[in-house]
């Protein structure tokens, strides 16, 4: 049996059950950088790994064995007679299951059974976060009540891992008015994941937004900052590197909307394993963009991915109407 995970903090938590079987954590992040369509293998691997080193500060060969191994791993199915799937509700969660069901989706299973465990909350456990939180008899107890993937949603994760990679974003506004019960979450990641885009009002999409409001409202130290933001958009699923990646885009640009109070202009001694540090502070363009008076993009373009659309310059980009809750080519 494989256990196909969603993080390290699952898999050590199923480690210390009676389940058994070989265990992998998923390697990737793919709510962040570029995913487009019609890329796969070396190609693939390549464009991943260089945002990964680039993002959370890797060696760029070890994002590249590390991908290349999670291949290798998934290729190994016909070995076992189920592999089973765990992952939960957010957005970023969702993403990389849509990759791994799709994979699995191209491939002959034969007598290969794949199975999935995909859960929002656990009884008894209110805020609940993820699977890693889990005490080991819990974490067992979902594994008694996982679900053989069908081929109906086989071909639903499919559909859905082609429109998170379109260059087109309203591939995935036509998906979410669609009936996507048999993967009950994605129909709120998906609307969750359009509001990333950059604000018809400001700019800015809904992670920056928040952010920028959390530290304009008090929340200056970035471990507040973490706390106050995953509390309130727990469904993005983000973890400190993920937020901290989010606010450096508009914080390294021409006009900053927020400043690291206690590092250099680069702050470059915020190393992963120092980010919680760091101290902001909203700047004059933070607050008029917080009062939708200065747009983040007019002002100082943008260079993003957001699943397969590159959003790139000053204008002609897809941006998030909030009041008519729809995309925009402006």
């Amino acid at each position: 049996m494989l256990h196909i995970l969603n993080g390290e903090s699952t898999e050590t938590v199923l480690s210390l059950t009676q389940i058994s079987g070989e265990r992998f954590s998923f390697r990737d992040a793919l709510i962040g950088g570029p995913c487009p369509a019609g890329v796969g293998g070396a190609e693939w691997r390549s464009r991943r790994a260089k945002h990964l080193s680039c993002a959370y500060g890797v060696e760029l060969d070890k994002c590249h064995r590390d991908l290349l191994r999670q291949e290798e791993v998934f290729a190994s199915f016909p070995t076992h007679d189920e592999v089973v799937l765990w992952f939960e509700s957010d957005l970023f969660c969702q993403t990389n299951m849509l990759y791994v069901l799709d994979w699995f989706a191209q491939r002959d299973l034969g007598r290969t059974k794949l199975s999935l465990v995909c859960i929002g909350e656990f009884p008894g456990r209110p805020g609940f976060r993820g699977l890693g939180e889990l005490e080991p008899e819990q974490l067992a107890s979902l594994f008694e009540k996982r679900n053989p993937v069908s081929g109906a949603e086989f071909e639903l994760a499919t559909k859905a891992w082609q429109a998170y990679r379109s260059s087109d974003p309203r591939t995935i506004e036509r998906l979410v008015q669609t009936d996507n019960s048999l993967l009950p979450f994605l129909k709120d990641a998906f609307r969750l994941h359009l509001e990333r885009f950059p604000s018809s009002r400001n700019g800015l999409g809904r992670i920056e937004n928040r952010g920028l409001d959390f530290v304009g409202s008090g929340a200056t130290r970035f471990v507040d900052l973490f706390s106050r933001f995953s509390e309130a958009e727990r469904d993005y699923g983000l973890g400190d590197a993920q937020l901290w990646n989010a606010l450096q885009q508009i914080i390294r640009v021409s006009q900053p909307l927020l400043r690291i109070r206690n590092g250099g202009p680069d702050a470059r001694q915020f190393t992963p394993d120092r980010i919680y540090d760091a101290t902001f502070e909203i700047t004059e363009a933070g607050i008029a963009a917080l009062s939708g008076q200065v747009d983040f993009v007019a002002t100082n373009g943008t260079d993003a991915w957001l699943g397969g659309v590159h959003l790139n310059g000053k204008d002609k980009i897809w941006r998030w109407n909030d009041s008519e809750k729809r995309l925009v080519f402006v």
